[in-house]
């Protein structure tokens, strides 16, 4: 049997080689587990859409229109996508809905760029109530600090007839946010929630002529949960406006003005129902408005309006800073009618300021009296030293006065009234 003589040499050039095999297959592993790695973290779509990737111009003349329903489309099958409207461009869009119901949810409309509004008339065709519209959507958010322009002097001039639309509207959606945007020059309201749930506004500027017409900062309407904060609304109507079938609204650290300052209503019109509750505005400034805080119902509504409140306001050169109008009529002539939206329960706590017209003004139905007013430091002085202090007024009101006032309340009835409809109709909502 013969012996096999391996020399050294041999045997390191094999072990060269199977290090280098070794070494080789070592490396592939690596590198094919590092690509599934890489796969892992990488989403199998992007997460962001940019307007101007899908055609938008942004040179505030050329339509992007059809850009950006692309990129809503796009963005609208990923989960906590962004859309991005860069800043730097100008984009013209006409009428448009972001829509679902068939959206993923916690989308992000990034506004950073400006939006602006078309002024042909051909550009709205046969009207539309609303310019930039997001529907049925859960957890929507519109966030940066770029601007919308409602271009709304051609309106206001009626150089374009129709029906003026709202700037901005969410309908039908839960957990939406809006902030850090300005809002200006709308058609007609600025922005508008309707049938939505679980609302936060904050940080937003709003800013119209006090002389546009109709241009609501913020219109709620059957809504319900909704925070409004930190925020600086100037327009030609309401600064905020509560409409009926909303609850649980809480508007804080606001300034308003020029407008008509903070209002519950009008509710009642047509003989309909309005149920609107848990309402409160504090910690905000009114200058240089019609009134400051309001209640106005029309004459043959039903509903109620209960548990408000109206705390640490300051006014300044504000025509009515307190107001309850029962009897609201927005034009034209208004028979009397006997039934009414109930109100009751409604707080006024240090309001302090100055008013040109007059201080209180509380008309409340014969029929359905005002009931649970509770007046509390409220000092409300004349603008100018030489005008003379004006008398609050009241009618049927009745509630308490926890402490004297300037000026003083001698017409706010004491206790209840006899009459037994109002809490019917407050049960009814």
């Amino acid at each position: 049997m013969k012996t096999m003589n391996i020399n050294t040499n041999t045997i390191l050039i094999i072990a060269i080689v199977f290090s280098v095999i070794w070494f080789s297959s070592f490396e592939r592993c690596i590198a094919a587990r590092g690509n599934n790695w890489r796969k892992l973290q990488t989403p199998s779509a992007s997460s962001t859409f940019n307007v101007l990737n899908f055609g938008a111009k942004g040179d505030g003349h050329a339509d992007d229109t059809k850009a950006f329903e692309e990129a809503w489309v796009a963005a609208c099958k990923v989960e906590a996508s962004t859309i991005v409207v860069p800043s730097g461009s100008v984009f013209l869009v006409k009428p448009i809905s972001f829509s679902g119901p068939n959206c993923q949810p916690n989308i992000v409309f990034q506004l950073d760029g400006k939006i602006i509004a078309p002024t042909s008339s051909a550009a709205w065709g046969s009207g539309s109530l609303q310019w930039l519209d997001f529907s049925k959507l859960n957890k929507i958010t519109i966030r940066g600090k770029g601007v919308i322009d409602g271009e709304g002097s051609v309106w206001w001039s009626r150089k374009i007839s129709g029906t003026r639309p709202t700037a901005l509207r969410f309908y039908g959606s839960d957990g939406v946010t809006v902030t850090g945007i300005t809002i200006q020059n709308s058609q007609q309201t600025h922005l508008k929630f309707d049938s939505c749930t679980n609302v936060q506004v904050f940080d937003i500027n709003v800013s119209s002529p006090g002389d546009s017409p109709n241009t609501d900062g913020v219109h709620l309407q059957n809504s319900q949960d909704v925070v409004i904060y930190s925020s600086t609304l100037a327009c030609g109507d309401d600064c905020v406006s509560v409409q009926t079938g909303c609850s649980n609204v809480y508007v804080h650290n606001v300034n308003c003005g020029p407008g008509h300052g903070f209002s519950i209503g009008s509710l009642g019109k047509e003989n309909t129902k309005a149920c609107v509750r848990n309402v409160t505005v504090r910690d905000v400034t009114i200058q240089n408005t019609l009134t400051g805080v309001r209640i106005k119902t029309w004459q043959g509504g039903s509903g109620s309006v209960q548990n408000v409140m109206f705390s640490n306001i300051q006014v300044s050169g504000v025509e009515t800073p307190i107001s309850i109008d029962q009897y609201y009529c927005d034009g034209g002539k208004c028979k009397n009618e006997s039934s009414a939206v109930a109100v009751s329960g409604v707080n006024y706590v240090n309001i302090k300021g100055t008013y040109t017209k007059e201080p209180m003004y509380f008309a409340c139905s014969d029929t359905l009296p005002c009931t649970g007013i509770t007046l509390d430091t409220l000092q409300l002085k004349p603008a100018q030293e030489t005008q003379s202090s004006t008398v609050p007024f009241c009618w049927e009101a009745y509630g308490v006065l926890k402490t004297q006032t300037i000026p003083p309340v001698q017409c706010l009835e004491r206790g209840n009234p006899s009459k037994t409809t109002i809490h019917s109709n407050i049960d009814s909502c």
